[in-house]
């Protein structure tokens, strides 16, 4: 449809412009030129065959933008006849210029220089071969003037169209480029809130359940213990809901999230303590001076120390003792959760879904993370995190 407005425009446009140029033809008189003080030998009246040469001018103009060069050559040879056969006194016709235009506006320079090469030779051709008339200087530069003029107004409507395209690319680029970006986000996000929600889940699901168990063995011969354990499971229920609600808070659009502080290393007291309701004997082992830690290596090594234990915790079997070690560097932190594997199973923790989710947060910070059994029995979890300026 694009190609057929345009060759009905041109061919619209070389109506108007042979029109134009055939009233121009059938009203020049020669007769004036001698009482204008121009000496003319052989100007010829207009004619039918004037007339015709003057619409083969014209004619080219339908396609100039689809053949812009070869229309341009087509058009100045029945404009060269013209001059030629004394018909007018050698200026560029009006299609001629329209030719020009459009070899200038559609195509690259070299072409466009091409194009005013040729329209140049044509014009000095025809004045050439024309009757002989006194034309000063003056008057050739005038032409030469008008024909850089519309060669340049068509080279400035082509570096517009440039301008506009490049222009169009590159926002194109950015807009291609930002939604990249924001799936990459959308897809971050969403496995930062799945690892979050596993953490969350695994080890506050795996505390209730082990204090259902062992509710449940004493529900008969020690009521009281059993009660205990019941409130420590609606306890850590309650933990759970509420980090859950602040991690999926974040999606909800029709209500704000609850806005609270992240877990962190001065948090490890309390989950040790839960740890131990919960019926894994652990010990937390602290060396050296905390530093104030970044939030994101603050809330990594809080996450690794709740994997490692919630793993011994379900692995390892009844009876298992757990160590945390952290140990302050002055550029490095040092995370280790390491068990003996000495329970009713008789075998070491195995790693679960988690700790691959703990490998991306402790590579997502430049960390070193070592997974797997210890020669004498039982399962470590350690990772050492770089620190830059004690920080």
């Amino acid at each position: 449809m694009r190609i057929d407005r345009t060759r009905f425009h041109d061919t619209v446009l070389a109506g108007v412009v042979a029109a134009t140029s055939v009233a121009l033809f059938v009203l020049y008189d020669p007769g004036r030129l001698p009482s204008g003080g121009l000496a003319v030998d052989g100007m010829r009246e207009p004619d039918p065959f004037g007339v015709l040469l003057v619409l083969l001018a014209c004619a080219p103009v339908t396609v100039r933008r689809r053949w812009p060069l070869a229309a341009l050559c087509g058009g100045l040879v029945p404009e060269t006849l013209l001059t030629a056969f004394g018909y007018s006194t050698g200026v560029p016709g009006l299609s001629g210029l329209v030719l020009l235009y459009s070899v200038a506006s559609n195509r690259g320079l070299a072409m466009a220089l091409g194009g005013l090469l040729i329209s140049a030779l044509g014009y000095t051709l025809g004045a050439a071969a024309g009757p002989p008339m006194a034309t000063s200087l003056s008057d050739h530069v005038v032409v030469a003037m008008v024909l850089v003029s519309v060669w340049g107004a068509g080279r400035s409507l082509r570096l517009r169209r440039a301008y506009r395209e490049e222009l169009r690319g590159r926002a194109a680029r950015l807009e291609r480029a930002r939604a990249a970006d924001t799936r990459a986000a959308r897809a971050e996000e969403r496995s930062r809130i799945a690892r979050e929600l596993h953490d969350v889940v695994a080890h506050h699901v795996s505390v209730m359940t082990v204090q259902a168990a062992a509710a449940r063995k004493v529900l008969s011969s020690d009521p009281a213990l059993a009660r205990e354990a019941l409130t420590a499971i609606e306890h850590t229920g309650r933990m759970a809901m509420s980090e859950m609600r602040n991690i999926v808070g974040v999606l909800r659009t029709d209500a704000r999230a609850e806005l609270g502080p992240q877990p962190g290393m001065d948090d490890l007291p309390a989950l040790v303590e839960q740890m131990r309701e919960a019926g894994l004997p652990t010990r937390l082992i602290v060396e050296g001076e905390p530093p104030p830690l970044p939030a994101g290596v603050d809330l990594a090594a809080y996450r690794l120390v709740q994997e490692g234990l919630t793993n011994s915790m379900r692995h390892a079997g009844a009876g298992t003792k757990a160590v945390v070690t952290v140990r302050h560097a002055p550029h490095e932190l040092d995370v280790r959760v390491a068990d003996d594997g000495q329970g009713a199973a008789g075998a070491p923790a195995r790693p679960g879904h988690g700790l691959v989710g703990i490998r991306e947060r402790v590579a997502l910070y430049g960390g070193i993370l070592s997974v797997g059994p210890l020669p004498g029995g039982g399962f470590e979890v350690r990772a050492r995190f770089p620190l830059k300026d004690g920080q």
